[in-house]
């Protein structure tokens, strides 16, 4: 059986309500697993010190920088090679025992068997017929998959195979090609995965792992966690989060996760109480600053 040698969990400032209640969900199923925060920027004021001192989750040692988007999730495959991981987004939760699909399998990477039609793969991923204008080698993908949940073994690409596609310098990694790939780090990290399966016959294993609530969530209730029936998936709230978590599909399980999380913070009740009302407030604020600094922009450039 593979062996798992940590599971790191992404989050920025804005993002701590979702990284907590994927800890939490995290923790829920594996309650010794070692867990790491995978920092993409500044993080909230005391979010690691909570996870450390009350979840005993880490700080992963990454460079303190501007990450952009998602390109983080690639720092794990440069860690000491031979390490066996799981990275996940923020805004994803276990609904069961997950690890035992990488338990299973002896593949260098585990990724979910997704399926989409050619203008998804494109939309989503990336367009290997534009890539090909810049790599005569590049081939139609063999399989695709969303970044924000995925096993890897580090040490077995490294950051040179990703030179040709991303730009690692200041102020944050960029595409260099962003007219080929979706932006951030899924399409480039779905073409090197795909490039390298195909010409040096790397291990890619491909099993369902993920479920989107956009597809149904009357299995993952939280009454089916309690008692342990839900699939072992990793549900993932990709392009559906809101303000408000009564407003989101799957509500109860994200309420169930959050208030497990506060059970073993001091003031845990009042704390889930102050989320509750903070990030929709926080999301509001950043959306007004936003289009104000939009606004401006046209404004000035008139």
């Amino acid at each position: 059986m593979s062996r798992l040698d940590r599971i790191y969990i992404t989050a920025s400032r804005h993002d701590g309500r979702y990284s907590r209640i994927c800890a939490a969900s995290v923790r829920y199923f594996y309650p010794d697993a070692p867990v790491s925060l995978l920092p993409g920027g500044t993080l909230e004021p005391g979010l690691a010190e909570e996870m450390a001192r009350y979840w005993n989750i880490g700080l992963a040692a990454v460079e303190e920088r501007d990450w952009g988007w998602g390109f983080v999730k690639l720092e794990p495959l440069f860690g000491p090679a031979g390490e066996r991981f799981m990275v996940l987004d923020s805004d994803t939760a276990f609904g069961g025992l997950v690890l035992s699909a990488w338990e299973d399998s002896a593949a260098d990477f585990l990724v979910d068997d997704e399926q989409q039609d050619e203008a998804d793969t494109r939309r989503l991923y990336y367009d290997w017929r534009e890539v090909a204008k810049f790599d005569p080698e590049a081939r139609a993908p063999a399989f695709v998959f969303n970044s924000g949940q995925w096993f890897g073994t580090s040490g077995v690409l490294s950051r040179a195979d990703f030179e040709p596609w991303v730009n690692w310098d200041a102020p944050k990694p960029a595409l260099r090609h962003a007219d080929c790939f979706m932006p951030g780090d899924q399409g480039v990290l779905n073409y090197v995965l795909n490039q390298k399966a195909a010409l040096q016959g790397l291990a890619v294993d491909r099993k369902q792992i993920m479920r989107w609530p956009g597809h149904g969530m009357s299995d993952f209730s939280a009454a089916a966690v309690r008692a342990r029936t839900a699939p072992a998936r990793v549900i993932h709230w990709a392009g559906m989060k809101k303000p408000r978590l009564g407003a989101m599909t799957g509500a109860d399980l994200l309420r169930f996760f959050e208030s497990y999380y506060y059970s073993r913070t001091p003031g845990g009740s009042a704390r889930r109480r102050l989320a509750g009302l903070g990030y929709p407030l926080e999301t509001w604020r950043r959306g007004l600053s936003e289009r104000a600094r939009l606004r401006l922009g046209r404004i000035v450039g008139s």
